[in-house]
C-alpha cells in the first residue's frame, strides 16, 4: 500500500427538483460507468434527494442493503471496475431511524463501509431534526491508501478529523451539499482539514437548488500541503485528478507536525493572576 498513484474522479451533481429521483439514479450510474479508467469515484451528499429538500426525506428514505440506489451503484461500480464512494443517501434504519449515510463500494460491487454523518446541520430544523446521529467514525482501506469518512457539516468540525488521521486516514472524502451562501467557509475549511491533517482532501458537491437553497459545487481536491489540484465551478462537472499516496508519507516526513501534538492536557482553569 502506498505506492501506486490513485486516479480519483468527482462527480458534482446538479440536483434538479424537476428531474425524478428514479431518473437522476439512472443518469449519475451512467456517469459512473463512464469512469472506467478510474480507482476511485465519489458523488456528493444526498444527490438523489437534495440535501436540503428535507420535506421529501421521509418519502425517499430507503435500507442500506437492497435499497434502490445502493443497489445501482452496487451495479454501477461493478461494471465500471472502481472503488465508488456514493455520496450519501437517506437511510431508514429498520428500527425507525433516519440516517445520512454515506457508502462505499468495492470494484466487485461489494458494500465495504457505510458512515452514518454525525454533525448534523440545521440549528434545531431539517436535518438536525428529522435524521439520527452517527456514533461512530469510519476509515476503510483501498490498495493505494486509507480513506476517511466525513460528510458536509462534519468538514467544521476538526476533532472528527483528527480520530480519522489517528485511525491511519491519508485520503479525506467528504460529499456534501453546501449552500453557495457559504462556498467561502467551504473552500477555507477544506482546504484546513487538508493542512491541518497532512492528507489529501476529496470534497464533492452538489450543483443547482434544491428546497430553495442554492447550491456552492466548487468540488475540490487538496492536497496534504494544501495546494488546490482541482476545483469545479458551479454547475455539473467532472474532476478527474492522479493522486500520489506517498506524498502523504513524505509531507508528514519532512514537515512532522502531527508528531508534536500535545496530548492529555487537562482542561484550563481560571487565571488568579489580578488583570491590574
Amino acid at each position: 500500500m502506498g505506492g501506486d498513484p490513485v486516479r480519483a474522479t468527482l462527480l458534482q451533481i446538479d440536483v434538479d427538483p424537476a428531474e425524478t429521483v428514479s431518473d437522476r439514479r439512472e443518469r449519475v450510474a451512467a456517469m459512473i460507468r463512464a469512469q472506467s479508467g478510474a480507482d476511485l469515484v465519489v458523488l456528493p451528499e444526498l444527490w438523489p434527494v437534495g440535501a436540503f429538500a428535507a420535506d421529501a426525506f421521509a418519502a425517499e428514505a430507503e435500507p442500506v442493503e437492497g435499497g434502490p440506489t445502493a443497489e445501482l451503484m452496487a451495479a454501477a461500480a461493478r461494471d465500471a471496475g472502481v472503488w465508488l464512494h456514493a455520496g450519501s443517501i437517506v437511510e431508514r434504519d429498520p428500527d425507525g431511524p433516519l440516517y445520512n449515510t454515506s457508502l462505499l463500494f468495492a470494484p466487485d460491487g461489494e458494500l465495504r463501509a457505510a458512515y452514518r454523518k454525525i454533525h448534523r446541520f440545521g440549528f434545531d430544523q431539517g436535518e438536525a431534526t428529522l435524521m439520527a446521529a452517527g456514533e461512530r467514525a469510519v476509515t476503510a482501506r483501498l490498495p493505494q491508501t486509507v480513506l476517511g469518512l466525513a460528510t458536509c457539516y462534519d468538514l467544521r468540525f476538526p476533532e472528527l478529523f483528527r480520530l480519522l488521521v489517528d485511525a491511519g486516514a491519508q485520503l479525506l472524502v467528504i460529499p456534501a451539499g453546501w449552500p453557495a451562501r457559504r462556498r467561502a467557509h467551504w473552500r477555507l475549511l477544506v482546504q484546513a482539514r487538508a493542512v491541518e491533517s497532512q492528507a489529501y482532501v476529496l470534497a464533492c458537491g452538489t450543483a443547482g437548488t434544491n428546497g430553495g437553497v442554492e447550491q456552492a459545487g466548487h468540488s475540490m481536491v487538496v492536497d496534504p500541503w494544501g495546494e488546490i489540484l482541482a476545483e469545479a465551478g458551479p454547475g455539473e462537472e467532472v474532476l478527474a485528478v492522479d493522486l500520489d499516496p506517498a506524498k502523504v508519507a513524505a509531507t508528514r516526513r519532512d514537515f512532522p507536525v502531527l508528531r508534536d501534538r500535545v496530548l492529555g492536557l487537562p482542561a484550563p482553569q481560571a487565571s488568579s493572576v489580578s488583570p491590574g
